[in-house]
């Protein structure tokens, strides 16, 4: 019991999660600092975390309060939010109203709406339905089939789910559910201007670009995203997309280089209005969803995109808010703002 209590406090501090502000407070023993699940400091090695319910508890075995995140202060009652929380937690499966929520935590419907979009940046019903995702993958990752896991998550039909699936799963839950198993994968990690960037190829083509600081972690993504195929380190493979990727970033146009993407028949028409945005220039969310003729789709344009696994060949960081603004890119804001900048100056990125 208490190993499951702790495997889902680690994951709402993975998540920095604010709802989890109030239910415990985490030390890390190699720096000797206790700290909400919020706390926005680097995420420590999990092996160096204990757990305790609330900061006199941490005190007592020697910890001192994060001058960060401030954990000894009350910021508000444990109820509420957290409760809120609990409770569409333990009923996900139901899709509980947002009228029910608020009864039973004791406040408005209104009030509950505003401060949980304040507290958490999402909705309560988007809570619930990242919360069903959630179980989804669980029971993908376990060898369910896909029918038997959409109904144990809590979803009564597939038509909405696929549309928003790859953006919180990292695939559709068919190629989910198979874990890669078939495939034959070679990847390399290369320098470029982004930091570190994965390519991953199949025989076919390219099914992975992903950018990041360190080469472990790009590495252990394709691996999860991937969990059955055999993935192997192969630099002579991909000497040509490594030469291409580098011409890009040296002042080439986009790459043409082959492909081997698995995607929803929406998935497939978000993507080539993608590549269809010329170079240095940007397109907002509403005009992808209207290019493809689903001008009410805006969310799920914003998911596919999300969902895009090779990064730069399909470009995504082209998209933007309505307000012009950045919003959500995978491999954070500065990679994107960097590429777009590139880009302007005539450099590709």
């Amino acid at each position: 019991m208490r190993r499951t209590q702790n495997r889902a406090r680690w994951r709402a501090v993975e998540r920095r999660d604010p709802a989890y502000d109030h239910a415990f407070v985490f030390g890390v023993s190699s720096t000797g600092i206790y700290c909400r699940p919020s706390c926005p400091a680097r995420r420590p090695r999990p092996e160096h975390v204990a757990y305790f319910r609330n900061p006199l508890e941490a005190r007592r075995e020697g910890f001192r309060a994060c001058l960060r995140c401030k954990p000894d202060l009350a910021g508000g009652r444990p109820g509420g939010i957290l409760a809120a929380c609990e409770f569409i937690a333990r009923r996900s499966t139901e899709s509980p109203t947002l009228a029910r929520i608020a009864r039973h935590i004791g406040w408005s419907p209104f009030h509950l709406q505003r401060v949980f979009r304040k507290k958490l940046g999402v909705s309560p019903k988007e809570y619930g339905r990242r919360l069903r995702f959630e179980r989804l993958g669980q029971e993908l990752r376990s060898g369910h089939k896909v029918a038997p896991a959409l109904y144990a998550a809590g979803f009564g039909s597939t038509s909405r789910v696929y549309e928003h699936a790859a953006a919180q799963l990292g695939m559709s839950p068919a190629t989910l559910s198979r874990k890669g198993a078939g495939m034959s994968i070679a990847y390399d990690v290369v320098e470029c201007p982004l930091g570190k960037a994965l390519i991953g190829a199949t025989p076919l083509g390219i099914c992975a670009v992903y950018f990041g600081a360190r080469e472990r972690p790009l590495a252990s993504e394709l691996r999860a995203r991937f969990p059955k195929a055999r993935i192997s380190r192969s630099p002579e493979l991909l000497r040509f997309a490594k030469a291409r990727l580098k011409a890009v970033f040296e002042g080439a146009r986009d790459p043409e280089l082959p492909l081997d993407i698995r995607a929803t028949a929406f998935q497939a028409k978000v993507w080539e209005s993608l590549r269809a945005i010329p170079f240095g220039e940007t397109r907002t969310y509403l005009e992808i969803a209207r290019s493809i003729g689903r001008p009410a789709a805006v969310r799920a344009v914003a998911a596919a995109c999300g969902a895009n696994p090779v990064s730069l060949l399909i470009p995504c960081h082209r998209v933007v808010g309505s307000d012009g603004r950045l919003h959500g890119y995978r491999w954070g804001l500065d990679r994107k703002k960097t590429l777009l900048a590139r880009e302007r100056r005539g450099r590709p990125g």
